[in-house]
């Protein structure tokens, strides 16, 4: 085994706690205490009382205390709809719903502006805002809209969008040859292989989600590499509901050696085919491959 795959495997596994396990698909893995001590349930007309469907947490506020924590309620009560378009979000009642200070209502309400959930105007103060004004892009709503009530548009959705992606910048990635992107891509490869041979699924999404990142971020196309963090994201809510990996298996593993060996050989067009067979290995993307049309 290589340095670098004992090393990032080993990483995995003393990272493992950041990950929910299978009985721990209902909490939120914070730092802090749980969220059912830290912050009262809300009780809002119409709201789900049963909070933190997601099993795991993307790094954008994760080990953030309460602030963290009210962002993650409060964007899954909007984005399951619990919380509907227009409706009034008054900062005195959410402090006194979930036990938090003015200041925490005032950071989390900013973030969820930033990502498009809720605005925020002088004489009308702070409302949420319809689903055509998120940001879908967003690593955080695409999470949340993973494991709410669209969770199966959420999915076919992430999986037309690499299907659109991913074949695009494996081409264009074999026009950029560097030795050290090329060794890492390999190494990437090498750790999936031994990763799934010891059934380390954790260690293997790791390295599937570096792997696929690195390419397209070597594509030479800086609107793609702005893109990378969907797929990050898609990878997160595919697959396995515990790791969050893409289902290792053979034919996975042996896709992505070909998209390596067509990179080394600036073979696009090999590349493409390779990304695309890889991107039909699971059922959930064979949906939503276009058929071929009839003649």
């Amino acid at each position: 085994m290589s340095t670098l795959a004992h090393t990032m495997m080993t990483a995995a596994r003393s990272a493992d706690s950041g990950f929910a396990g299978p009985g721990d698909l209902d909490r939120y893995p914070y730092a802090d205490a749980p969220v059912t001590e830290r912050l009262g349930a809300p009780s809002w007309d119409g709201a789900d009382t049963e909070l933190g469907r997601v099993g795991r947490r993307s790094g954008g506020n994760r080990g953030r205390g309460l602030h963290g924590q009210l962002v993650q309620q409060l964007g899954q009560m909007i984005v399951s709809g619990d919380l509907g378009a227009d409706r009034p979000l008054v900062p005195e009642e959410i402090g006194q719903r979930f036990e938090v200070s003015r200041t925490v209502v005032r950071e989390s309400l900013r973030v969820l502006e930033a990502k498009g959930l809720v605005s925020a105007r002088p004489n009308v103060g702070t409302r949420v805002r319809p689903v055509s004004d998120w940001n879908l892009l967003d690593p955080d709503i695409i999470e949340w809209r993973a494991y709410g009530p669209v969770r199966d548009d959420q999915r076919r959705e992430l999986s037309e969008l690499r299907w659109t992606i991913e074949p695009l910048a494996a081409r264009l990635a074999a026009g950029h040859g560097r030795d050290d992107v090329q060794q890492r891509l390999s190494d990437m490869v090498e750790i999936m292989g031994q990763s799934m041979a010891q059934g380390d699924a954790l260690t293997f999404s790791r390295a599937d989600a570096e792997f696929h990142s690195l390419l397209i971020q070597v594509s030479g196309n800086r609107m793609l590499e702005h893109l990378s963090g969907i797929v990050s994201a898609a990878l997160q809510v595919s697959g396995n509901p515990v790791t969050g990996c893409d289902r290792p298996n053979d034919a996975s593993l042996s896709h992505h050696a070909r998209i390596v060996e067509a990179l080394a050989a600036a073979d696009g067009t090999a590349a493409e085919v390779a990304m695309r067979q890889l991107l039909t290995v699971h059922p959930e993307v064979e949906r939503v491959v276009p058929a071929p049309r009839e003649h």
